[in-house]
């Protein structure tokens, strides 16, 4: 592998890392209604397991409610299930072919519990973001060893993986302080 194919690896798994992490902010709840909450569920329809955005279509027509309208009426229950059996703390209430989710305001309480969950997924994302950039460092390493980068190649690569890795973590570090205002905004 060339060394800029090795750069372009690495910065493609940082990227990822750091897009898993923001995808997982989504779905931290805050006082307001979110359609992110819920379109990631995955449902038992038509004999299979499919996400909710594909059986449904979910709306915020208020800050504090989710609609969501499943395209056909035998989803209802199972889309109530799986509301019910995952983590989003909310119940739903059907009525007809409509199913709505009242989001409760957040005590003080759960906000700090929140601000914990962001935090650690955070501090996930950026061992992730560090375990590529070993593994970038390691590959340009084993290229100098046999003799197709030098020294300098060497030491510019090590530069521009660590470059990247500032760069990756510094966005998860805005999204963690834009999230935790969120989050405590009353």
């Amino acid at each position: 592998m060339a060394l800029d194919d090795i750069l372009l690896d690495t910065e493609e798994k940082m990227m990822k890392s750091t897009e898993v992490v923001l995808g997982e902010f989504t779905r931290v709840r805050t006082g307001k209604a979110s359609p992110d909450l819920v379109t990631g569920l995955t449902i038992d329809a038509y004999g299979s397991m499919m996400k909710l955005r594909d059986v449904a279509a979910v709306t915020t027509p208020s800050h504090d409610l989710i609609v969501i309208q499943p395209w056909d009426a035998s989803n209802v229950d199972p889309i109530r299930k799986a509301i019910e059996s995952s983590k989003i703390g909310i119940t739903p209430q059907v009525d007809g072919k409509v199913i709505r989710l009242p989001i409760p305001p957040l005590s003080a309480e759960r906000r700090q519990e929140l601000v914990k969950t962001i935090h650690r997924l955070a501090e996930e994302g950026r061992v992730a973001i560090r375990g590529n950039r070993r593994n970038g460092l390691d590959e340009i390493k084993k290229l100098q060893k046999a003799g197709e980068i030098t020294e300098d190649q060497l030491a510019s690569a090590e530069k521009e993986i660590q470059k990247l890795t500032d760069q990756y973590t510094g966005e998860i570090e805005k999204a963690v302080n834009a999230k935790e205002a969120e989050l405590m905004k009353v």
